[in-house]
């Protein structure tokens, strides 16, 4: 899993970084969500995810109910309660359809909870082994901010479909990728003042060094601001900015969302694509609905970042958002949050040679963020 060079081209080392884990990238991403069954409806139909694993009654699963979908390096898994009370039901109560687990993918799922919580982290579970026909999985975890937990997964002594407990989830409808390839990052809400704190838990517990920070005169508007900060490990391939709210003349959009999730969580998914125009054009045509960028954004963009491969007017078209670094340039482009409530959105992201996250069009971007909060009347 996640040995295709291609999926890890842009993936910068990070010498500051303390990689004695080491993680070898995302395994998962699980979402407690009210219904899996239509979760998983949506995310074939429009994102293009294909049928890998499922598990339930009909495999000995009692209290829940799993669907795991893939589209190239990346796997969702959305779980949903069969039974009332427990953790399930009691997370979707309180934060609403979310992201409970980032997996990572680990060597040594043992050694990992060792070291994670030796240097501070509180236990989630401690390892455990699983099996069936086709082998192992051993499995640890650490809880860190909100309710949100980090599974390591070590499988290689597995060649399942997904890991015991699993079978082979096969459907008559398949709709076509749409061009995803690997998870580029995944952003963390956190309440206010709490940013410091869980940048010095990577850092400390998992060994992760900054590679950007942004303060409030970086991610500002007339109204709102935010503070963040991006923590990767030592091979670059899990990137984690941590957000914060900083004081505005109104509701910012980590305000928003800690109020509806009722505290802090997984804000959104950066999803990496080799052709953000056509993945864009297919998820659009699907139904996914994406930020408003005002066509005046066009007219001076180029003058910021100079020459790039694209046309701009398909660009233009579609609302993608332009950005350079000293290493290159990236398009990208964000959802409207795709739960009922105002949490959880999507990034869709192309890197051409830029590292960085778009520090560029932050204020293009909160500017459309506030023009949905206000239409919410949470802004």
């Amino acid at each position: 899993m996640n040995t295709d060079s291609s999926s890890l081209q842009l993936n910068k080392v990070v010498p500051e970084a303390e990689d004695f884990l080491p993680l070898l990238g995302t395994d998962y991403v699980e979402l407690y969500v009210g219904n899996a069954k239509q979760a998983a409806h949506y995310y074939q139909s429009a994102w293009g995810f294909q049928p890998l694993a499922y598990a339930g009654l009909e495999t000995g699963m009692k209290d829940r109910v799993s669907y795991v979908l893939e589209q190239d390096k990346i796997r969702l898994v959305l779980t949903s309660p069969l039974e009332p009370g427990g953790e399930v039901n009691a997370h979707i109560d309180k934060h609403g359809d979310g992201v409970k687990v980032v997996a990572l993918w680990v060597d040594d799922a043992t050694r990992s909870w060792k070291e994670t919580t030796s240097r501070g982290a509180e236990s989630y579970f401690e390892p455990k082994t699983i099996k069936d026909d086709h082998g192992h999985v051993v499995m640890s975890g650490i809880h860190t901010y909100g309710e949100t937990v980090h599974i390591f997964v070590e499988r290689s002594g597995y060649n399942g479909v997904f890991m015991p407990g699993f079978r082979e989830w096969k459907t008559d409808y398949n709709p076509e990728p749409v061009g995803l390839k690997y998870i580029d990052h995944m952003v963390g809400n956190v309440g206010w003042n709490e940013m410091n704190k869980w940048c010095e838990f990577y850092a400390k517990v998992m060994g992760f060094a900054q590679l950007v920070s942004f303060d409030d005169k970086d991610i500002s508007t007339e109204y709102t601001a935010l503070m963040s900060k991006v923590m990767s490990n030592g091979n670059g391939r899990i990137k984690f900015p941590i957000n914060e709210p900083a004081a505005g003349r109104k509701k910012s959009q980590i305000e928003e969302y800690i109020d509806f999730y009722n505290g802090a969580g997984v804000q959104h998914i950066a999803l990496a694509t080799d052709n953000i125009i056509e993945t864009v054009k297919q998820l659009k045509d699907r139904g996914v609905e994406f930020l408003y960028v005002p066509e005046t954004y066009y007219e001076t963009v180029l003058d910021r970042v100079g020459d790039i491969d694209e046309d701009l007017e398909p660009l233009k078209e579609l609302g993608i958002l332009i950005d350079r670094d000293e290493e290159g340039y990236l398009l990208q482009l964000f959802t409207k949050p795709v739960l009922d409530r105002p949490t959880m959105f999507f990034e869709i992201i192309q890197r051409k040679g830029a590292q960085s996250f778009g520090k560029g069009n932050f204020k293009a971007l909160f500017e459309a963020i506030e023009r949905e909060q206000a239409s919410r009347g949470t802004l």
